[in-house]
């Protein structure tokens, strides 16, 4: 799963500027008699001054940006005075349709402002960020008119799944964190009221989920209704409280009961509210089909694609053939494999990897990798376990991305529910660590990014490097014999097309539970009900979650071939892992250019 993040319905840059831009595009005419050093020393001051207006221009958009949300604040920087800023938003944030209307107005002047600059003025890291910056607000701004289309609400990735466990993972650097996280926490039943009544307008329009989804966010909230000193919360406060030692045994006490009080006079009530404002909407919720039954459905699943996946096809119908390409490819390797080594298919029922603890399967990983990626600086990992109650309603695993001045210190999260039973740890965990989120995370952090990069979010990068490096990890030294390590990646690529395929298929093309159960049946065997329905739904609740995940392994695997049929025996994968980390989050629509100017060069050395 992915590294957790809050979606603010969405993705929204506040932006107040009162900086001055300027653009130079065209140099002055040269005047007779002007030496020509005299005139290189006045342009290059006009790009120094432009550069350095660039980078006061992304500065105050990366402190508008997290002053929005006092949880976004804390996870995005340890030490906010490192970056001038002394005042921490003590709230989570604006959830309305207002908001989502200014964020719009907001955009549009970032944009004029950003056109203000002239790109070939500035440094090659800065003309990068400028680029992904406009492709960003370009994105986004397809959305406008379409607000009431954004879920906040949804069984495993929603605000009100991931946000009890952001405030499980606040850190405590010292008393005053505390005091700022005990003021957010007490607001979250006045947040949780903005979504409520986001969901109500929703309703009005027509365009409230399912009953079905309904029932689903019901049970996932339900998991959070647990008496405050039996709470994970309030386990998870006692314990950072105590770490801390800047305080008496006095002060602690006291920081543990208003803890308890909060959670009991708004935590609980936030929730208890959700889900009584939930079941009385429901009913309302008439469409049980994809995103294209509703009436911009459509044109909001192009959104979704290219906001969510920032794939480099242009249009939907293309990408879907992208994606059954990439299938194909999976589907012949897998008939390849199975016909030179028929006897791995004996295998596939009993197999086990060699390393099972969660520590030694990380350890291995770190040391194996080493050959195919650059080396990390140094950095330390915790691996915890998702709290008893909230098994059902969370992912397998996921990574809690680190503030980018503390990215030695990654946290992440395995969930032991039953039904994760199947899945494979070592794999799992070369998703969420090494050389998956964890290492890509450390990689680019410890480059010291530009700040705003380190906060706008490309999940399918992020998501479709930690998927293709799942894939390659079926190839390491882990107790598999190498030939059913090839096989299992590959079906393993095969099963997340199908959700991506069908993704597009139900959310775009209007495809029902009987159109899905027959391609199912068809050309994959599975006859099942449950799990037919339990896929169609999950694609109706969340649409382009999966391609977030195989649209970037699409690209990635795309731009590998490329590069390995040009380069030939000149190919070196180090390389080519080194270019993408290098690039780091970005739309596919950006790396892609800038992957043919890197092969480009390869070719001529």
């Amino acid at each position: 799963m992915n590294n957790m993040i809050i979606r603010q319905g969405r993705r929204i840059l506040s932006i107040v500027l009162a900086t001055s831009l300027f653009c130079a595009c065209t140099p002055p005419p040269r005047q007779t008699g002007t030496p020509s050093d005299a005139l290189y020393e006045k342009y290059h001051a006009e790009d120094l001054s432009m550069q350095e207006s660039f980078n006061q221009f992304t500065a105050d958009l990366f402190r508008d940006e997290i002053s929005d949300s006092g949880i976004s604040f804390h996870f995005s920087i340890a030490d906010p005075a490192s970056r001038g800023i002394d005042t921490v938003p003590l709230t989570l944030g604006d959830y309305s349709l207002d908001k989502m209307k200014q964020g719009t107005s907001d955009l549009q002047e970032a944009k004029k402002k950003l056109e203000g600059f002239n790109p070939r003025k500035l440094t090659s890291d800065q003309r990068l960020t400028y680029q992904i910056l406009y492709s960003y607000i370009d994105t986004e701004l397809t959305s406008d008119g379409m607000e009431l289309y954004a879920q906040p609400l949804t069984t495993t990735i929603g605000i009100q799944a991931q946000l009890p466990v952001l405030f499980a993972e606040y850190s405590f650097y010292n008393k005053a964190d505390v005091d700022h996280y005990l003021s957010l926490l007490s607001t979250i039943d006045e947040y949780y009221g903005q979504i409520l009544e986001f969901e109500k307008q929703k309703s009005a329009a027509g365009l409230f989920m399912s009953d079905t989804a309904a029932d689903h966010v019901l049970k996932s909230c339900e998991a959070y209704l647990i008496q405050p000193d039996h709470s994970f919360l309030a386990e998870t406060f006692n314990t950072r409280i105590d770490a801390l030692t800047d305080l008496t045994d006095e002060e602690k006490a006291e920081y543990k009961k208003q803890n308890l009080k909060i959670l009991e006079e708004h935590f609980i009530p936030a929730y208890k509210n959700l889900i009584s404002g939930i079941t009385a909407l429901m009913g309302t919720g008439t469409n049980e089909k994809g995103l294209s039954w509703f009436p911009e459905g459509k044109k909001y699943f192009e959104y979704l694609v290219h906001s969510n996946t920032g794939t480099s096809y242009d249009s939907v119908k293309s990408l879907k053939k992208a994606i059954e390409r990439q299938m194909n490819s999976d589907i012949k390797a897998l008939g390849q494999i199975t016909k030179d080594h028929p006897e791995v298919l004996d295998s596939l029922d009993h197999y086990s990897f060699k390393y099972t603890k969660p520590e030694e399967i990380l350890e291995s990983l770190k040391s194996q990798i080493t050959t195919d990626f650059p080396e990390l600086p140094p950095c330390s990992y915790t691996v915890k376990y998702v709290p008893g109650a909230l098994e059902s309603s969370l992912s397998p695993a996921f990574y809690l991305v680190p503030p980018l001045d503390r990215y030695q210190d990654n946290v992440i999260y395995i969930n032991n529910n039953p039904r994760f039973k199947n899945e494979d740890l070592f794999t799992t965990l070369a998703h969420e660590g090494y050389p998956g989120h964890l290492y890509q995370n450390v990689y680019f952090l410890s480059k010291k990014p530009n700040d705003l990069r380190s906060i706008l979010s490309f999940s399918s990068y992020s998501e479709g490097w930690a998927t293709y490096v799942e894939y390659y990890s079926y190839t390491l030294d882990n107790g598999l014999d190498p030939e059913l390590g090839k096989l299992l990646a590959h079906n393993t690529a095969v099963t997340l097309g199908i959700y991506a395929y069908l993704d597009i298929c139900i959310n775009y093309e209007g495809w029902d539970k009987e159109a899905t159960a027959k391609y199912l049946g068809t050309f994959y065997n599975v006859e099942n009900t449950d799990i037919t329905d339990s896929i169609f739904n999950s694609l109706v609740e969340n649409p382009t979650n999966y391609m977030e995940y195989y649209v970037g392994y699409l690209e990635i695997m795309e731009m590998r071939s490329t590069a390995e049929r040009i380069l030939k025996d000149d190919f070196n994968l180090k390389d080519f892992h080194t270019f993408l980390l290098d690039v780091g989050p970005a739309p596919f629509s950006v790396i892609q250019p800038a992957f043919r100017n890197w092969l480009a060069k390869q070719l001529r050395s």
